[in-house]
């Protein structure tokens, strides 16, 4: 079994490489496209950078054949997906969703949530509440 490339997906927010491997139809190709351009193409969406894999099992007896991953790089952020499902449709429906959502907290996490404007008075910043 060996991987197959099937294209960049670039647009206004960046490239997107998508892989696949083993028997993966035109089909399924052109509905993983589609998705991928609705979750990438929104508006206010950011540069987005990264790897899409795209995989269906050759066991027959596999409950769940189709598994997908994908690693973006959001705002400066990793933004890593995983999905295992029964069809290809399924499959790519739950990665849409869940990529959606991880990289709408990815833009919107930023570091100033997380940092104040300056640093309290015991790591060297300023007290305005005691006399000077």
């Amino acid at each position: 079994m060996t991987a197959k490339d099937i294209g960049t997906h670039v647009g206004a927010t960046g490239g997107v490489q998508v892989r696949t491997e083993g028997d993966v139809g035109a089909e399924e190709l052109a509905y993983v496209q589609a998705k991928l351009d609705a979750v990438l193409d929104r508006p206010g969406t950011r540069a987005t950078n990264g790897v899409m894999r795209i995989v269906k099992s050759a066991a027959h007896h596999a409950e769940r054949p189709w598994s997908a991953e994908a690693e973006f790089v959001v705002a400066n952020s990793l933004v890593v997906v995983h999905a295992r499902e029964a069809t290809a449709r399924e499959l790519v429906d739950r990665l849409a969703d869940r990529l959606r959502g991880r990289m709408n907290r990815a833009q919107h996490r930023g570091g100033a949530a997380r940092r104040s404007a300056t640093p309290p008075p015991w790591r060297g910043g300023r007290s305005d509440t005691g006399p000077r």
